[in-house]
């Protein structure tokens, strides 16, 4: 169940002050943060960010309600093992064990990149647990059709792409940057944030894997959305950036065609929101909750 342990020493504690926790699964040791009391927010996180990317907006919510925030296997402050496959399914199958050992109910599911499929697929099994949903860029629906999935697929599953992504940490450092519209929002402060989990080769499996699985996991994608049906009718708020190169606002015209009754926000700027309009998101996720 869970533990508590030190923090790794390279961790602002000024921007990320919160305490850690630790939730073991069969694979290893996933880091979460717990913050505040109330009605529960359950925040995940995609590629290649961790919790880091909403302390915004724990520091803001946690206030009035219980955030928690899990760093997925792989990612952040948890374990690093290199067997772990790292697909989206597998992420979500523990996301689901942590919220079932965990007990939580009544949870206001916050999503973005991957962390839609892990947060949507675990939310799937466990509909009756979520009160309502809070989605900035992602999707859940078949990829292998899509020319720019596939394209970055045969670069992932080349020599180059490995060479890349284990040893020169291309997710963090060079990927991440290109999300950003307003590149100023990446200070070099914040960004080391971003690089400091995946020191050596060893430990960047996770951003391999879970690059692979754009497409690899297609098929579970599309499942899912097949099942989304035990959620849509739940309150939805999507919180969008339109200038995001890597999501676009094609994805954002599927999800409003399915969930027809969501609320919609656009935000004039990249893949991360939670970085370059964090004061604006937390308005609206603060007058959706108070609805």
């Amino acid at each position: 169940m869970a533990s508590k342990i030190n923090q790794y020493n390279w961790v602002d504690k000024n921007v990320f002050p919160f305490k850690s926790n630790y939730f073991q699964t069969k694979s290893g040791k996933i880091h979460y943060v717990d913050e505040g009391e109330g009605e529960i927010i359950l925040f995940v996180h995609g590629t290649p960010t961790w919790s880091f990317l909403y302390r915004n907006f724990i520091s803001a919510l946690s206030k009035e309600y219980r955030c928690i925030a899990v760093d997925n296997l792989g990612f952040g402050l948890s374990d690093k093992p290199e067997g772990f496959d790292g697909t989206p399914e597998a992420h979500a199958n523990n996301l689901s064990q942590f919220i079932q050992e965990l007990n939580l109910s009544n949870i206001t599911l916050v999503v973005h990149d991957f962390g839609g499929p892990i947060g949507l697929g675990a939310a799937i099994k466990n509909h009756n647990r979520i009160k309502q949903v809070i989605m900035f860029n992602t999707w859940l629906w078949e990829t292998k059709s899509n020319k720019g999935a596939r394209k970055v697929d045969k670069i992932l599953n080349s020599t180059i792409g490995k060479f890349l992504y284990l040893r020169m940490n291309f997710s963090p450092k060079v990927l991440l940057k290109k999300g950003f519209y307003g590149k100023k929002r990446l200070t070099k402060k914040v960004h080391k944030q971003y690089i400091l989990p995946f020191p050596n080769k060893s430990s960047r499996w996770s951003l391999l894997n879970i690059g692979k699985s754009l497409v690899g996991s297609s098929s579970w994608y599309e499942q899912q959305w097949e099942q989304l049906h035990d959620l849509e009718s739940k309150p939805w708020l999507i919180l969008w950036g339109i200038k995001d190169e890597f999501v676009t606002l094609e994805y954002l015209e599927k999800w409003r065609q399915r969930l027809t009754n969501s609320k919609v926000v656009k935000f004039d700027c990249g893949h991360f929101v939670q970085e370059e309009k964090p004061t604006e998101a937390i308005k609206e996720i603060q007058k959706f909750l108070k609805r």
